[in-house]
């Protein structure tokens, strides 16, 4: 019933009635174009939550105007990250397109394996070359010479400036409307999360859909050096990871992850506590992303640590209305990351062109599209949060800026919504990029001068505020998340940089290899032991463990890196300084 009332105002705005709909723009559409032959092309993607062929309305763009299909191979659904890419690269064929990790010396690796192109030819003149000081950063190192990758997150804006948008990526998200009902009790510490995630689990112990309710829910897609999960909490106060090292975002503090006092340990013993209280979903163990998104988009999640995942999946314009929904709360002593833009880009992720490619020109055409503002506003579209997605047919350039159209009112706020079969049919959400790949931070601005991210225009700042957002900001004091860290004091920014961790000896690489499935595994299993005794047990056995393999070589390693980092990051804030002060 649910989507036959959708596909009823859909046939309407088509049709009729609604004045920002009329006129969508069809233009992407290019039966005629340059690309005789019909391909189906291979990306391995190291960020993709999906694996197969992409669907919906990007496929039918991309096929509109490449006349390819894209087939997503990604680790994180399939497993064993690392080994896929050695098994791949071993082959002599990764795949067509590349999304990767681009340091540790991998890019060298593939240039020498001869496994990617070089693209200097294939982008001759292209528009992505307005971005060559990126390029270049990345590639200058390259032997032979040439350009080999691509970097993402690439900005105009100092590496002070935050690269996200209206919320961070980080932060404490609880369900707003049970923690209303529980009387907005304060939080000190991160500890203090637990008792009020448990007596908002007793206020709402069963979803409307009849599920068991849980504050933490997990996957195991995106664990590397660390798990994933243990990780995010330290991001509260100012950490990020560099290998098996925390690193304060103003480098002020280092810490080895398997020492007892650290951050990462504080968070194991967080989650282990939790799940003590039943606070813990017990399929964690087993399930991958998407799972654990549909749980949140049926309710059945307290917190979240990130907004794109409970906002996205939850907070529907349904769901706010009704004052329902994911907003930051504040916990006393919180100092959240906020991850600075990148001029140079971000070496940690690329993208380039595999040696096998059949149609390396093509690829490369596609990949400045990437890059193009039309491209970045249909890559990087979500199913709510991301860029503003096509033009014409969910926003329209008005008298005062860009605003939402009906339909993109309705698919960015609310879940399912049908497309059109100009559009190639299906959902919204089941049609955006699977690519997952960032080519510029979100706070870019287009050429014309206002933000690809949506949320942060005008017109949808001044949208009727629903019944979530007029209580969070009454409580909170502010307009938005950013708002309120800033001028609370509770968001460090680590300085944006293109600084690629350097390649390291075989001896650091076979350890950490071996380091990192006993960190994985004694993790999850310290989240859900027995009791206070085990849990203390396993930890033990981890620390021997990766010790006895050669651990502290590592993490020695790793925080020469982490100091290089931060040197790095203080100097491109000087340097940003001296391009833009004309000196």
């Amino acid at each position: 019933m649910k989507k036959q009332s959708k596909l009823f105002i859909l046939i309407l705005c088509v049709g009729l009635l609604l004045p920002g709909c009329g006129n969508f723009n069809f233009g992407h559409s290019n039966n005629g174009h340059k690309y005789e032959e019909f391909l189906v092309i291979d990306v391995f993607d190291e960020l993709a939550n999906f694996q197969g062929i992409q669907s919906g309305w990007f496929a039918k763009v991309v096929r509109d105007k490449f006349n390819m299909e894209l087939n997503i191979i990604a680790p994180n659904v399939a497993g064993g990250r690392k080994t896929i890419f050695e098994m791949r690269a071993a082959a002599g064929n990764i795949g067509d397109l590349i999304i990767c990790e681009g340091e540790r010396g991998i890019l060298q690796e593939m240039v020498t394996s001869r496994l990617v192109l070089d693209m200097t030819d294939l982008l001759k003149d292209k528009q992505i070359m307005r971005y060559r000081r990126a390029i270049d950063n990345l590639n200058n190192d390259i032997t032979p010479g040439g350009i080999y990758g691509i970097p993402s997150e690439v900005s105009e804006n100092s590496p002070l400036t935050p690269s996200e948008g209206l919320e961070l990526t980080f932060g404490p998200y609880l369900r707003w409307d049970i923690y209303a009902s529980i009387g907005y009790p304060e939080m000190d510490t991160l500890e203090d999360l637990l008792p009020v995630l448990l007596a908002m689990q007793e206020a709402y112990p069963v979803s409307e859909s009849g599920k068991p309710v849980y504050g933490f829910s997990f996957f195991r897609d995106w664990d590397g050096n660390l798990m994933n999960a243990a990780k995010q909490p330290a991001c509260f106060y100012g950490y990020d990871e560099l290998g098996f090292a925390l690193i304060m975002a103003d480098g002020s503090d280092y810490q080895c992850i398997m020492d007892d006092d650290s951050m990462y340990m504080r968070v194991l013993r967080f989650f282990y506590e939790a799940n003590q209280l039943g606070l813990v979903d017990p399929e964690s163990i087993h399930q991958n992303f998407d799972a654990t998104f549909e749980k949140y988009k049926n309710g059945e999640i307290l917190y979240s640590p990130w907004p794109w995942l409970g906002q996205s999946a939850f907070n529907t314009i349904t769901n706010r209305t009704a004052g329902k929904g994911f907003m930051i709360a504040d916990i006393a002593d919180m100092k959240i990351l906020s991850l600075g833009s990148i001029p140079e880009g971000n070496p940690k992720t690329i993208i380039a062109i595999g040696s096998q490619a059949k149609d390396p020109q093509r690829l490369a055409d596609f990949i400045d599209w990437l890059y193009s503002p039309e491209g970045i506003f249909y890559n990087g579209a979500q199913p709510s949060g991301g860029t503003a997605g096509p033009e014409g047919l969910c926003w329209v350039m008005g008298e005062n800026g860009p605003e939402l159209t009906d339909f993109g009112k309705l698919a960015f706020f609310e879940n399912d919504t049908l497309m059109p079969e100009e559009w190639g049919g299906g959902t919204w959400e089941d049609g955006v990029s699977a690519l997952n790949y960032k080519t510029v931070a979100l706070s870019e601005l287009t050429p014309d001068g206002f933000p690809y991210l949506y949320t942060m225009w005008d017109s949808v700042l001044a949208m009727e505020e629903t019944k979530l957002e007029a209580d969070w900001r009454a409580v909170m004091g502010a307009s938005s998340t950013k708002e309120y860290l800033q001028k609370n004091g509770k968001m460090i920014v680590a300085p944006g940089t293109g600084y690629t961790i350097p390649p390291e000896p075989l001896e650091i690489t076979t350890i950490r290899t071996w380091c990192q499935p006993v960190i994985l595994e004694y993790s999850w299993r310290m989240i859900f032991a027995r009791n206070k005794d085990h849990f203390y047990s396993l930890k033990r056995e981890m620390q021997d463990t990766v010790r006895s393999f050669g651990y502290d070589k590592v993490i020695e390693a790793d925080l020469i890196n982490a100091r290089k980092l931060n040197e790095t990051r203080r100097l491109a804030v000087e340097a940003y300084g001296t391009i833009h002060d004309g000196r």
